[in-house]
């Protein structure tokens, strides 16, 4: 988005959110380190414009990410009986409108969504929309808008930035980390952020769900097109078996991506009998986004997944069949 074209959409978003009230702010469905923030974030950014909001997700905020202002007070869709649908909504983290998950059925049927993302298959689905592909983290494309809007950086909406630019870059070590992202990051730190304490955390601690969790991914291990392409699977009855939460499958996916030669790894979770959620990590070679885009899903270049239905089985055969058309 070119610099004029930015300031005509941060102009609309500045008057979306002056002139409206009683917000809805949602993200993706089973929401990472860059949804949970940027959900914060919005949230600390309509508390000092004094407006009323409502932070809501489909799923459970896991309980490491409490460490942010606000983490707890986002309500999961489930277990929280809404009173009322809204008008207004921000979404943000989020790439299409189905990826919002049943929080949707909160929208009011005149709804009007300020969608602030950067991934690059975002359709644009926002009555306004502001998605910033070359930007690593939604984070860093609320720091646009927190400029624009003159919001005080206070430590604790620095820390929100500053955990979407940490867990997107998976520790500012992927290609997304620009000189832009550390320039930001050192800003941060500059205004308190403890970087130390956010990447003990954020990245390196991890349960002993997780240890069995991956104990039984590992032995799933498989390869094709001369062991190009490596995946992983975690069943229902796995899950099960290691009281798995939704957190304890944080990086599994970089285990088949790391391993040399391996050109696209993938981790395939069995949601139920008949829905497997797909992953997809590039080692640079192959656009994923392209083969998640195949099977309705979405991401970035490197990064990306889908929501398939069928059984496990005929799922596995049918990504690494397309997978295989993408190397040569």
């Amino acid at each position: 988005m070119s610099s004029l074209l930015a300031e005509d959409v941060l102009l609309d978003i500045k008057s979306f959110l002056q002139n409206h009230d009683d917000f809805l702010v949602v993200s993706h469905v089973q929401p990472d380190g860059d949804a949970i923030s940027s959900t914060c974030a919005m949230g600390l950014i309509l508390q000092h414009l004094k407006k009323k909001f409502v932070m809501l997700n489909e799923n459970e905020i896991p309980k490491k990410f409490h460490l942010l202002q606000g983490a707890k007070q986002i309500q999961q869709y489930s277990s929280k009986k809404l009173n009322q649908t809204y008008k207004y909504v921000i979404s943000v983290d989020c790439a299409d409108f189905a990826r919002m998950g049943k929080v949707t059925q909160a929208f009011s049927d005149d709804v009007q969504i300020l969608n602030i993302d950067h991934h690059p298959t975002n359709d644009g689905f926002g009555t306004l929309n502001f998605i910033q592909e070359t930007s690593a983290s939604t984070t860093e494309v609320l720091n646009d808008i927190i400029d624009f809007l003159n919001i005080p950086w206070t430590k604790e909406l620095s820390e929100c930035v500053y955990t979407g630019l940490l867990t997107d870059t998976g520790g500012f070590r992927y290609s997304n980390t620009t000189s832009k992202v550390m320039k930001l990051a050192s800003k941060l730190l500059e205004l308190g952020v403890n970087a130390n304490h956010f990447a003990d955390e954020l990245l390196e601690k991890f349960t002993l769900s997780h240890l069995a969790l991956l104990e039984k991914s590992l032995s799933t291990l498989s390869f094709a097109k001369n062991k190009q392409i490596a995946w992983m699977t975690v069943t229902l009855e796995d899950i099960k078996h290691t009281n798995a939460s939704s957190n304890d499958f944080e990086g599994l996916i970089n285990i088949p991506r790391n391993i040399y030669g391996v050109e696209v790894g993938v981790l395939f979770k069995q949601v139920n009998e008949n829905q497997v959620k797909v992953s997809f990590r590039s080692a640079g070679k192959v656009n994923v986004a392209e083969v998640a885009q195949f099977f309705n899903g979405g991401g970035h270049i490197l990064a990306s997944g889908a929501l398939i239905e069928g059984q496990i089985d005929t799922v596995i055969k049918n990504v690494i069949k397309e997978l295989e058309k993408k190397i040569s």
